[in-house]
């Protein structure tokens, strides 16, 4: 039976990765906080990426054959980089133990496309345009990737888009509490395109990637490969939560609206219903090139409907 690492298992796309690896590999998770999913407290190990001598020391004892480095701080509220030492020297000490790891034979390293700005389109991989100090971080983080001398496995570097489904929290499960509590206004005659990802069909791709060697050492976008339509996506959520679509408003109204998040932020509010930068990275379009992996990895498992629909299973079995 091969074995999985994953570092961050008891965050959202970890908690995916787990529950599909689970019945056919060995998994193991580190991670510094308790699994979202109960039932995974069996694969989970207390440690922070940080503890570079326990980390190395639970490589060693588990000799993983594939390692998903899922794990860092990804919430906006850092002010500094130091904020985000688990972004860099948490991938240094990674890599120390995957070079110390002679069983390995695949590396992905989770990075982020918040590495440009929203609505950002890079050059190619090493173009960056960064708007928050976690970007920044991510930045750094593939940086020590590409540039390490010790990394001796065979890796690939993916950027998560935005990506949704079971198990998901802030800031995107947001989308779907709005539509639920009806609180959700779309920007009147506006059609905007997202390249967004299903995390089990992203979890699908990965795997797909962890068996190939065309795209060592890239740094590709992990996402669904169709872009959907986000007025059309809100109302399917919706027909499912309340059997109509969602109401639309001038984007004006919403921009007031945007304003007065931000407002309540600074008062302390932590997570208001919509904030500028909530609003601007719904109405702008955001399309990546997936063409690379999709020459790889084939048809995805599952359509916009049928995630979808799994997802709001999930969300109502929740409570």
């Amino acid at each position: 039976m091969n074995k999985i690492l994953i570092t961050g298992g008891s965050g959202f796309v970890g908690t995916n990765i787990i529950e599909y690896y689970k019945n056919d590999f060995e998994v193991l998770n580190l991670d510094n906080k308790a699994p979202r999913n109960k039932a995974h407290l069996p694969y989970w190990k207390n440690v922070d990426l940080l503890d570079e001598q326990k980390t190395l020391e639970l490589f060693k004892a588990f000799q993983p054959d594939f390692v998903f480095h899922m794990g860092a701080r990804t919430d906006l509220d850092g002010k500094t980089l130091k904020d985000y030492a688990a972004n860099i020297e948490g991938v240094e000490n990674i890599i120390k133990a995957i070079s110390l790891t002679n069983s390995i034979k695949k590396v992905i390293f989770a990075s982020s496309r918040l590495v440009c700005e929203i609505g950002y389109v890079p050059k190619d991989e090493f173009d960056y345009k960064p708007s928050t100090v976690y970007g920044e971080s991510k930045i750094i983080g593939e940086k020590i990737v590409r540039e390490s001398k010790i990394l001796n496995k065979d890796w690939i570097i993916v950027r998560p888009t935005s990506l949704w489904g079971p198990w998901f929290d802030v800031p995107y499960k947001s989308f779907f509490d709005s539509i639920n509590k009806k609180i959700y206004i779309h920007p009147k005659g506006l059609e905007i395109r997202k390249k967004f990802g299903f995390v089990e069909n992203c979890v699908y791709i990965m795997d797909k990637l962890i068996y190939d060697n065309k795209l060592n050492e890239q740094t590709v976008y992990l996402s669904d490969f169709k872009t959907l339509e986000v007025k059309q996506w809100a109302d399917i959520i919706s027909q499912k939560f309340h059997g109509k679509k969602v109401k639309s408003v001038p984007i004006l109204i919403l921009k007031l609206l945007a304003k007065i998040g931000d407002i309540l932020k600074v008062l302390g509010y932590n997570s208001p219903p919509i904030t500028s930068f909530r609003l601007n990275n719904i109405i702008t379009t955001m399309d990546y090139d997936t063409s690379e992996v999709e020459e790889v990895v084939g048809d995805l498992p599952y359509s916009l409907e049928e995630a979808t629909t799994i997802t709001y299973n999930w969300y109502k079995a929740q409570g």
